[in-house]
């Protein structure tokens, strides 16, 4: 029992702390996710362009991306982009965050808007509507509406991805209970308590992508 009650003790009073970390972790992976989307979509619509160079580079971009470890990735941007002039080791995370994301997002638009059957773009072409008009209000809405669950999961694995932010001394979650570990001498009771941290980013974030889902599904009724 006493080690129970010492554990919600720490819990208690870490809170505040870990709070304050938790917020920017959500705010670090909020921002490295509409980027990565952005991105995303840009190098899915490279690759899907009838000139070959565009989709070379699109698929020279998410192998490079894919290939590589994301620490290493961040410490490039960190440490690469530093000798050149100063970043913050928020923008460094979250650039690194989202062009990791923006590789695997990127495939996953790329599926979604190849499985929208053929013949509508074929028909809003034939109607006289431009190619860039009919992708933007006819197939990507739809795309996108089949891309969410697939984007759920990337958004999830994003936020436990930013603990990597770590490395480069951000005072995110994981830094800030790891560090509160080694100052009390009690790194397992403040990994326990970092790891329910997290479980609830990303019930949260859970709960967000089905709202999302409901609405569209309600929408196209």
């Amino acid at each position: 029992m006493n080690g129970i009650a010492d554990f919600f003790r720490t819990f208690a009073d870490s809170s505040g702390l870990l709070t304050r970390a938790m917020l920017l972790t959500l705010e670090l992976t909020v921002v490295s996710i509409l980027l990565g989307i952005v991105i995303g979509l840009f190098f899915a619509l490279l690759k899907l362009s009838r000139i070959k160079g565009l989709a070379w580079i699109s698929d020279a971009y998410i192998y490079l991306i894919r290939g590589t470890p994301l620490i290493v990735q961040i410490f490039i941007l960190y440490f690469g982009l530093s000798g050149l002039f100063l970043i913050p080791d928020f923008w460094a995370a979250s650039l690194a965050l989202a062009f990791h994301n923006g590789a695997y997002i990127a495939e996953i638009f790329r599926g979604s808007i190849q499985s929208i059957d053929k013949g509508q773009m074929e028909g809003a072409t034939s109607l006289g509507m431009k190619r860039s008009l009919a992708m933007r209000r006819i197939i990507l809405p739809q795309a996108f509406r089949r891309a969410l669950p697939p984007l759920g999961n990337q958004f999830i694995i994003g936020l436990k991805d930013s603990s990597l932010a770590a490395f480069i001394s951000m005072n995110e979650l994981f830094n800030v209970a790891t560090t509160l570990g080694s100052n009390n001498f009690d790194e397992m009771t403040y990994l326990m308590i970092v790891a329910i941290y997290y479980l609830i980013l990303v019930g949260l974030l859970t709960l967000a992508v089905r709202a999302v889902e409901r609405r569209m599904a309600i929408s196209e009724r």
